[in-house]
């Protein structure tokens, strides 16, 4: 592996392991996760909870190829705890927000559980693609211990992807840190090219299952340890790494008058009459960074 100018948070890291026919990415958020996780007064337990979701945000996005591709993670439940988790990802950009009631999550104790939570809840995944390829959506249920393990479901079943994830996150307050590791493996060759038979026993898979496996919850977090190196620490064995860094990360809420505006007008008259305030203004209230736009309509 070529060592470049080292990755340690705030950008994705992309590697291919060419004689395992895998790929993956790597994520390490710090600053741009305290901006997010700022705009709203969340208790620690759903800092975790939307720490984890930004990361896969993060992780799964970053294999979309065009610029403008967009990925949006949308769990909830029916009676739930938590009534609506979102993240999207759009080249490099971040945001993400939970909808909660926060007597029900007091009652739950400190480190409730992901079916505590959500109950019987989903996962829906959706790719909106540029250049005329539209839009796509996989649902998986909410089981397991965590949302990462629900997303391994969503490649495996929808994809028809071998795929293993690993997230950590530790939160302090109104900041954090969070990371993540991705690897699939492409059995037909490089990426990109179409996956003709996949199997989960395959001898190459399992291998690279195994030394990705291997990551510890503390590896991820070391601020201390580049992403390259991490890699390497994971495969160094291995004939050939490839490393690239990828986008920066920031956060990314895209709210703002003129786009509040444009989706007022889609509205009758009469229907934004009854929206106007005393003052004749429009209030529109942005869950994503908690902010209210006064639309003059």
């Amino acid at each position: 592996m070529t060592e470049q100018t080292e990755t340690f948070v705030d950008q994705v890291l992309s590697f291919t392991l060419p004689t395992r026919h895998a790929r993956g990415r790597v994520v390490r958020l710090d600053p741009v996760l305290g901006e997010v996780l700022a705009s709203h007064d969340y208790p620690a337990a759903i800092q975790h909870l939307l720490s984890e979701a930004l990361v896969l945000a993060a992780l799964i996005g970053s294999l979309l190829k065009e610029s403008g591709d967009q990925l949006t993670m949308q769990a909830q439940t029916e009676g739930g705890v938590v009534s609506l988790l979102v993240c999207d990802y759009r080249q490099g950009e971040l945001r993400g927000y939970v909808d909660f009631d926060r007597d029900r999550l007091a009652a739950l104790g400190a480190n409730p559980s992901l079916y505590a939570l959500f109950g019987k809840g989903y996962l829906a995944i959706t790719f909106d693609m540029v250049r005329g390829k539209g839009r796509y959506q996989g649902i998986v249920p909410l089981e397991g211990a965590s949302l990462a393990e629900a997303c391994q479901v969503y490649f495996t079943q929808s994809e028809q992807l071998p795929t293993l994830i690993r997230t950590a996150v530790r939160v302090n307050g109104g900041s954090g840190e969070a990371a993540g590791f991705l690897v699939q493996h492409l059995p037909d060759g490089e990426e990109g090219r179409e996956r003709l038979h996949v199997r989960m026993d395959h001898p190459e898979w399992e291998h690279v299952a195994v030394m990705a496996g291997s990551i510890r919850h503390e590896e991820l977090l070391d601020a201390n340890l580049s992403m390259e190196s991490l890699v390497w620490r994971l495969f160094h064995e291995e004939d050939e790494v490839r490393v690239q860094a990828g986008e920066m990360l920031r956060r990314g809420c895209r709210c703002s008058n003129n786009h509040f505006e444009q989706v007022l007008q889609r509205f009758p008259e009469e229907d934004r009459k009854d929206m106007r305030d005393e003052d004749g203004m429009i209030p529109v209230d942005c869950a994503f960074c908690s902010r209210i736009f006064r639309i003059a309509m």
